[in-house]
């Protein structure tokens, strides 16, 4: 069978990716589970799939005496990441926390399934590079990346003239700049189509997960910014598209559902039945529709964009200074569109590094959690 290790198993990702395994019992055995602090949901996923490694972010004594009681031994992520009986490290950890893990097991010559989209943007030039060196292999999880990877099986990535970034829009793709500036939390948790994560479905109002998924789709698939588009698609049935040199168009369609993408990247190159997944009827879907994001609606897609095209550390600030911001704004201490505000004003600030080290991308975020965590403080 083969070993999975699923680093953010009570997360939203996390737990479809268990629904995929348990669909196809037999061919996964789960090697190691680590988790947030939704720890009582960790305990009942290692009493069901009996891992031999266990981490969470609340570590305690009783969560140690736990473990041993299910005969699991307490790990840190980047050590089950790399364990010898892994072959696949499902990474669906939120925000830094899944870089270094990622990193170790590209070291270790790993299958990595990647959920998290903050690891190529903050450091893609090392993922990629590490991952080529040491012989692993990265399959993207994101439905869009999923997509593109999925159009690109058989092809030449030398052909590929423009890869097309779909995103539904969210919940407020057709609110005026006046009712934006109103928006509440509860409202922006309310995605159209995706059950997801609340800092993700954040991003996904901001269409600030647009840019990120650039900036993933430049590093995943060796492809400039001047080739990579975004167009809003409200039904989120074609996924992404990839468009060749000769004027042909391939995408990628399905219902909106994650476990599709999960499987593929579980069982690739395989094609196996999947559990429970609604299948997409086109004459009654009737009409699909696509538009250009408006600039002005969506500033944090605009923002992200360019800091990919600055490359260096840029990323990484972006992304710190987005996180610390949604943080705020679920708190209630800012406004909806004081999100692209903190993340133009922490870029302005910055001091990028061309090609960094870790060390340096590190540096970069914890300097931009600082300055924009006091920026916004200044301001509340």
């Amino acid at each position: 069978m083969t070993g999975l290790a699923i680093l953010g198993s009570t997360g939203s990702i996390g737990r479809q990716t268990l629904e995929v395994v348990r669909h196809l019992r037999g061919r996964f055995r789960i090697v190691g589970l680590a988790a947030g602090r939704n720890v009582t949901l960790l305990e009942e996923q290692a009493r069901e799939f009996s891992p031999t490694l266990l981490w969470a972010d609340r570590e305690s004594d009783y969560l140690r005496q736990k473990a041993a009681g299910l005969r699991a031994r307490w790990a840190p992520m980047e050590e089950m990441a790399c364990h010898p009986e892994v072959d696949i490290v499902v990474v669906a950890t939120p925000g830094k926390a899944g870089l270094l893990p990622t990193l170790a097991a590209v070291r270790a010559g790993k299958v990595v399934a990647l959920a998290n989209k903050e690891v190529l943007v903050m450091a893609g030039h090392l993922v990629v590079a590490a991952a080529r060196q040491h012989g692993a292999e990265l399959r993207p999880v994101d439905s869009e990346h999923s997509a593109i990877w999925q159009c690109l099986w058989g092809e030449d990535r030398a052909s590929i003239a423009r890869i097309i970034l779909t995103g539904s829009g969210g919940p407020f793709r057709d609110l005026s700049l006046d009712d934006l500036a109103r928006v509440t939390a509860d409202e922006a948790l309310r995605h159209p189509t995706w059950q997801m994560g609340h800092k993700v479905t954040v991003d996904s109002a901001t269409l600030l997960n647009k840019g990120l998924e650039a900036i993933e789709a430049h590093w995943l698939f060796g492809v400039p910014f001047d080739k990579i588009e975004v167009v809003l698609h409200r039904e989120s049935i074609v996924h992404s598209l990839v468009e060749f040199r000769d004027g042909s168009i391939k995408a990628q369609l399905g219902m909106p559902d994650m476990r599709l993408p999960i499987q593929c990247a579980l069982t690739y190159p395989q094609r196996l039945p999947a559990a429970r997944v609604k299948r997409l009827d086109l004459a009654r879907l009737g009409t699909l529709a696509f538009c250009q994001p408006e600039p002005r609606r969506f500033p944090c897609l605009g923002l992200a964009l360019e800091a990919g095209r600055s490359g260096g550390t840029f990323p990484a600030a972006m992304a710190a200074a987005d996180e610390v911001a949604v943080e705020h704004f679920l708190a209630g201490r800012i406004g909806f569109m004081d999100i692209p505000r903190a993340i133009e004003a922490t870029l302005s600030a910055h001091q990028g590094t061309v090609e960094p080290s870790l060390e340096d991308v590190l540096a970069a975020d914890a300097w931009a959690r600082h300055w924009a965590e006091d920026w916004l403080r200044a301001r509340a």
